[in-house]
């Protein structure tokens, strides 16, 4: 095998592995994915809430929020899948709320 297929090779095989990959910021122990509330339930809650959700996904096993909270604030917020339990909301790199 050549130098390029390898090089090929190592970057397809890094790019396969990064979705998996997650911020770090925080870490959810969830359980199977067949006990999750849906994304969906947990942006309707947050809309009963206040929140207005632009985008939400699974990191770290949690769900990361992007969005405004209730005071109007443009956040990051992750939440227990399971519970869908506010675990940390940040803005700009400054934490507003992390569960103790």
């Amino acid at each position: 095998m050549n130098h390029l297929s390898k090089l090929v090779l190592a970057t397809a095989a890094l790019s396969l592995a990064s979705p998996a990959l997650s911020t770090g910021k925080m870490t959810c122990d969830s359980g199977p994915v067949k006990t999750w509330k849906s994304q969906k339930q947990l942006q309707q809650t947050l809309k009963k809430q206040g929140w207005q959700v632009r985008k939400s996904k699974v990191d770290g096993k949690c769900y990361e929020v992007y969005g405004t909270d209730p005071q109007g604030n443009r956040v990051e917020a992750y939440f227990h899948p399971v519970t869908l339990e506010k675990l940390l909301v940040s803005r700009r790199g400054e934490v507003l709320f992390k569960k103790k």
